[in-house]
C-alpha cells in the first residue's frame, strides 16, 4: 500500500511540473504576438508604447514596408552642426492607382515624412509621419493640385506648397520638446500680381494680414494695408500628429 500511494504521488508531481512548463512556452519570445505601430516600433497586443530609440547606419532602413523615397532633403535641424536628412516617401500600394475623370491611370498612395539625425556613422528617427500628405496625383478640380516641397533652412523645417495663380503657402517646423512643432506660417494669394498676404507667428501669437489696395496694380507696386491680430494658440501643433496637411484650418487664428 505505502508502494501504491508513493507511485501516485510522484505521478502528480510530474504532472503539475509539466503543466507549468506548458504556460511559461506560451510566454517565450518565440511565441510572442508582436505589432507594428504607425512608427513602425515593436508593440504587443496590450501597449503602443516606443519600446527603443531607433538607430540605424543607413538612411533607407527606415523606410516603413511598402514605401519608396521621393525625395532627400538634407540639412541641420537640431543645431548640432551635422546634417541632418528629410526624406518624403511614398506608398506602393497597387490598389491606390486607379483610374481618373480623364481616362488616365494615376498613382494616388499618399506621401508622407521621414526625418533622421545623423550622429557619427549613424542616424537615428526623429519622425515618421507616413501619411500627412495627399497624392500628387489628386483631383485639382479645374486646376491641378498644389506643388508640395521640403526644405531645410536656419534650423527649421519647411513644408511649401504652391499653387501657381492661385498663390502659395508653406508652414514652419522647429525641433523641440521632442517634436517638430508649427511655429509659423505664411501664405500668399495671387499670382504676378498679390492681392493679400497672411503670416502667423505661433511664437509671439501674432497675426498678420496684408490686402493690396491698388486695383491697377501690376505686379511690384501693390500698396497693402496691414492688419495685425493677437491670437490665442493653447499649443503647438506637432508635426508627428497630423493625420492630413489638407485639414489643417489656419483660419481658425
Amino acid at each position: 500500500m505505502k508502494i501504491l500511494k508513493l507511485s501516485i504521488y510522484v505521478v502528480l508531481v510530474i504532472l503539475l511540473v509539466g503543466c507549468g512548463n506548458g504556460e511559461n512556452d506560451k510566454n517565450t519570445p518565440e511565441n510572442s504576438v508582436e505589432k507594428k505601430d504607425s512608427l513602425g516600433a515593436g508593440v504587443n497586443d496590450s501597449t503602443h508604447n516606443i519600446t527603443e530609440i531607433e538607430t540605424n547606419q543607413n538612411p533607407t532602413d527606415f523606410l516603413p514596408e511598402g514605401y519608396i523615397i521621393v525625395d532627400t532633403i538634407i540639412g541641420d535641424l537640431n543645431k548640432d552642426g551635422i546634417d541632418d536628412w528629410a526624406l518624403l516617401i511614398k506608398g506602393t500600394n497597387k490598389v491606390n492607382v486607379v483610374i481618373n475623370r480623364f481616362d488616365e491611370e494615376v498613382d494616388r498612395n499618399r506621401r508622407g515624412l521621414v526625418v533622421l539625425f545623423k550622429e557619427n556613422n549613424s542616424y537615428t528617427l526623429a519622425l515618421r509621419n507616413t501619411d500627412c500628405f495627399s497624392s500628387e496625383n489628386e483631383d485639382g478640380g479645374v486646376y491641378f493640385p498644389p506643388q508640395l516641397s521640403i526644405e531645410i533652412n536656419r534650423g527649421n523645417l519647411f513644408v511649401k506648397y504652391g499653387h501657381g495663380r492661385y498663390g502659395h503657402w508653406q508652414y514652419t517646423f522647429r525641433y523641440q520638446n521632442s517634436d517638430f512643432e508649427l511655429i509659423g506660417y505664411d501664405a500668399s494669394s495671387g499670382g504676378a500680381v498679390i492681392e493679400s498676404e497672411t503670416s502667423i507667428n505661433f511664437l509671439s501669437k501674432k497675426k498678420l494680414r496684408r490686402v493690396n489696395t491698388n486695383e491697377e496694380a501690376q505686379g511690384g507696386d501693390e500698396v497693402f494695408e496691414d492688419t495685425w491680430k493677437d491670437i490665442e494658440v493653447n499649443e503647438l501643433v506637432k508635426l508627428s500628429e497630423i493625420k492630413d496637411f489638407d485639414e489643417l484650418n489656419m483660419s481658425v487664428y
